[in-house]
C-alpha cells in the first residue's frame, strides 16, 4: 500500500521532479562537456540552448498568470526541453539553423525590430579564421587542409619573390 502511494505521488509530479532534470542538470553537465571539447558543433548547440531556455524562463515570468490557467503548460513545457536537450534530436541546433540564423544574417529583417551592425570584414577577429579553418577542416579533411596552407605559403612567396628577394639560410623568399 505504500509503495503505490509514493508511485502515485511520483506520477502525479513528474513534471516537477524531471523538469529541473532535463531542464538544468543534464544541460549543464552537457554544456560543461562541450566547454572542453574543441568541437564548435556542441559548443552552438548549447549556447543555443540556453538562449532558448532563458526565452521561455522570461516568457514563463510575463505570462504567469495566464499560464496558470493551463494545467498542460509544465507537460508541453517537459516535451519542448526533451526536444531541446536531448542529442538524439538536437532541437536547439535545429531552432538556431532555422529561426535564429537566418533571422541574424539577414539586417533587413532584423533592423525592423533593433539595430545590427553590418559586419564589414568577416574574419575580422582571429577566432573567426580559426572557426572557419575548423569548419573547413571537418568538411575536407586534414590532409586537404595542410595542402590549402602550403598552396597559400608557396603564393605568398611567389608574390614576395616577384617584389624582392630575401635571403635565409634554408628558404629564398
Amino acid at each position: 500500500m505504500g509503495s503505490q502511494n509514493f508511485l502515485q505521488v511520483v506520477a502525479k509530479n513528474f513534471d516537477v521532479l524531471a523538469l529541473p532534470l532535463v531542464t538544468l542538470v543534464y544541460p549543464l553537465y552537457a554544456s560543461i562537456k562541450a566547454i572542453e571539447t574543441r568541437s564548435s558543433n556542441d559548443d552552438q548547440q548549447w549556447l543555443t540552448y540556453w538562449v532558448l531556455y532563458s526565452m521561455i524562463t522570461l516568457f514563463e515570468l510575463t505570462f504567469a498568470k495566464v499560464l496558470e490557467w493551463f494545467p498542460i503548460w509544465p507537460y508541453a513545457k517537459l516535451i519542448v526541453t526533451c526536444w531541446l536537450v536531448l542529442p538524439h534530436f538536437n532541437g536547439a541546433a535545429y531552432v538556431y539553423r532555422h529561426f535564429i540564423r537566418p533571422f541574424y544574417m539577414n539586417p533587413q529583417s532584423a533592423s525592423t525590430i533593433w539595430y545590427v551592425p553590418r559586419k564589414k570584414n568577416i574574419f575580422s577577429k582571429q577566432d573567426d579564421i580559426l572557426a572557419a579553418a575548423e569548419k573547413y577542416i571537418q568538411e575536407h579533411g586534414t590532409e586537404e587542409f595542410a595542402r590549402l596552407v602550403t598552396k597559400a605559403e608557396r603564393e605568398e612567396r611567389h608574390k614576395r619573390s616577384n617584389n624582392y628577394m630575401i635571403f635565409d639560410d634554408d628558404y629564398i623568399y
